[in-house]
């Protein structure tokens, strides 16, 4: 994988491949990187864990029973 940031200041861009590319297909994308990180802003949806309460009162660990198999 070739991953490369450039200010365009031409039209035109020269990637440079190496030779395992060669032969096989690949994709090229290109964006604008002010535009993507505004997308990822705006899609974050805030994320919550509520904790679950035991009653572990008169619980007993038997570490034998627990690594029987």
């Amino acid at each position: 994988m070739i991953r490369t940031i450039v200010t365009a200041d031409q039209k035109n861009l020269t990637l440079q491949l190496p030779d395992e590319f060669l032969g096989k297909e690949i994709e090229i994308i290109a964006f604008v990187i002010e535009e993507a990180k505004a997308k990822a802003k705006g899609s974050k949806k805030s994320k919550s864990f509520s904790a679950i309460q035991l009653d572990t009162r008169g619980y007993k660990f038997n570490r034998d029973q627990a690594n029987e198999r």
